[in-house]
Parts: structure tokens; sequence; C-alpha cells
């Protein structure tokens, strides 16, 4: 493996000074400076972006849906599976993470999952020439992977750079906040548009002419923090693993988009044969596919959880740590390395 210094600070000998030559520090007011300017670039870099999405959010409808008190009593309630699972990552950490990063990284969800509605619907009419085959190449070239990047992205400006993420599974619970954030603005846009605002009122009738939206919305929510804990733990591990950060963190992304798609591609299909197999309603085929679905990985995912507990567990007792590495998805290769 190579070292994480040049060959000329390795083999100098203590107490020479390498200032400018192998190593740096800002010593001098312009090195100062320097830094500053870095520091000032990365903060307006991120202003930039959370403003920018701001922006989209406020075109594309999303807070005036917010804002609105009917549409809002639906949304809380479509997204309290979503929350609930969110909540139970957040319970697996081996520590506690400030609210501070966790209520940022929700909103931060929100903000950035407006990027991926502007790319979805920019892209989407070059696919739907090719009807199924067409939506499905959509679904695992665009859908999958920008919205589990965007969903990294709202870890990556704000919770990433904090000291108290200090652990690999820190990365699952800060990837459920930022898929909660997702899921919550992704919910109110649907039933936005899906229900008129003219006939929403406070009281029965409001869950009555909302209920059916909510319901769905509320069973395709706790997918969007399934797949984003999933790179969220990549990307947790790729922060303490620098030197191979870049193919681990496309590894989670690859991982959380192909679960992603493959929700988006058998849904409709997978709920027409239960329906025809079972007779039963096209909504219940609907929620047993998809609590069936999530369940699988939803498991896997509580099952890596699980292995790192473990071993977090033995290394704070200062033993032997054992893993159980049978949650991965490569486990073939890493049988054949071990033998190797």
């Amino acid at each position: 493996m190579a070292s994480d210094r040049d060959p000329v600070e390795e083999s100098s000998t203590s107490g020479v000074d390498l200032y400018g030559i192998a190593t740096w520090e800002p010593r001098s007011r312009f090195d100062r400076l320097a830094a500053r300017l870095y520091r000032l670039l990365t903060l307006t870099s991120r202003v930039v972006i959370v403003g920018a999405a701001f922006i989209i959010l406020v075109a594309i409808g999303g807070l005036s849906a917010i804002a609105d008190p009917q549409t809002a009593v639906l949304t809380l309630l479509s997204a309290a599976p979503a929350l609930g699972l969110a909540g139970y990552v957040w319970y697996t950490d081996v520590t506690t993470e400030p609210l501070s990063l966790l209520v940022g990284t929700f909103f931060l969800g929100v903000l950035t999952a407006t990027f991926a509605a502007v790319v979805n619907s920019s892209l989407q009419p070059w696919f739907e020439g090719l009807a199924f085959l067409g939506s499905v190449l959509f679904f695992f070239l665009v859908v999958g992977p920008v919205e589990e990047t965007v969903k990294l992205l709202a870890i990556r400006l704000f919770a990433y750079g904090s000291d108290r993420f200090d652990t690999v599974l820190d990365g699952a619970v800060y990837g459920a906040m930022a898929g909660l954030g997702f899921a919550f603005i992704e919910n109110a846009l649907y039933i936005r548009r899906s229900v008129p605002v003219a006939d929403l009122e406070f009281g029965v009738s409001l869950i009555g002419i909302g209920g059916g939206i909510t319901a769905v919305r509320a069973v395709a929510g706790p997918g969007h923090v399934i797949y984003s804990a999933f790179a969220g733990y990549y990307l947790g591990l790729a922060k303490f693993n620098p030197e191979h950060r870049g193919p681990i963190v496309i590894k989670g992304i690859l991982i959380a988009a192909f679960v992603h798609a493959l929700y988006n591609s058998t849904i409709d299909i997978a709920t027409g044969l239960i329906h025809v197999g079972t007779g039963l309603p096209v909504l219940v085929s609907f929620l047993l596919y998809v609590v069936v679905y999530d369940g699988v990985w939803g498991y896997l995912l509580f099952k890596k959880i699980r292995a790192y507990r473990h071993a977090y567990d033995s290394a704070d007792a200062g033993g032997d740590v054992t893993v159980d590495s049978s949650f991965e998805f490569d486990t073939q290769e890493q049988e054949e390395l071990e033998r190797n």
C-alpha cells in the first residue's frame, strides 16, 4: 500500500524542517491567506448549492406544498413510517448524534431532492419512446443514480465534515435522515398534485379525500430511507478509508441505485401479478409487495448494522474483533481473497 507521505519526508531524520519542500503548513501571512480563501470558497460553494436548491424548491411548488396546512397534514401522515424507520436506524447507532446534524441533514435532504426533480424531468423524454424498456433504462440509468447521489450530497454538505461523524455507522444514520427529507418533499409534491386544494378541508373529509395517495406515499417513503442508509453506510466507510474513498462511495451509490431502480421497475408488474393471482384489491396488492420488498432489503441493512455493532462492541471490550460478512454483496470475492 502506498504511503501517504512523500519519500523525502519518510526518509528524513527527526528535526529536519521540510516546509515548502515535502511538507506544508500555514506559517506565513500568505499561507494563512490561502487557507482563509480556501475555507471561504468551500463555504461559498455550499451556500450556492443550498441557495440554488431552495430556488428550485420554490419554482417546482415544493415550498407552497409544505406551507399549505392541509397538504402538510397529509404529508406528515405519509412520512410517519419513514420517520419511524429512520428513528430505528438512529436508535441502532453506537454513538449519539447531535440533533443539529440530524435536523440539518433532513432539511438538506429536502433541498437536494430538487436537483433530482430537475434532472429526472429533463431526461425522462429521452426514454419515453422505448415503452417498458425505456422505463427500466430510465430508472436504472437516471432515477436511481441521481436520487441516491443527491441524498449523499445532503450528508456531504454538512454532517460529513463534523467531528461528531466519528464512526462508519454514522453514515447510515445520516443517510436515513437524508432519505427521510427526500421522501418528505416527494410525498408533499405527489399529494399536492393528486388532491385538488379546493377539496381539502380539515377534519374527516381531509383524510377521506387524501387518504388514498397518503397511504401509497406512506408505504413508498421507507424505501428512500433504506436506499440512502445503504449508500450512507458506504460514505461512512469511505470517510475512514481515504485511500479508497472514491471507489467505496461509488459502490454505495451503485448498491442503493440498483435497489431503488429495481423497486421502480417491478412495482407495477408485481402488483398486477399479486392482484391477478390472489384476487386481492390492487391497493392491497401494492402494499403487500412493497412491504415484502422493503422487508428483504431492510433485513439486509440491519444485518449490516448489527455486524458493525458487534465489531464495535468487541473492539470496545478489548477483545478480538469478529464479524459476519454474509451481509456483503460480493462475499464470493471476499472468500477468494481470504483463500489467497
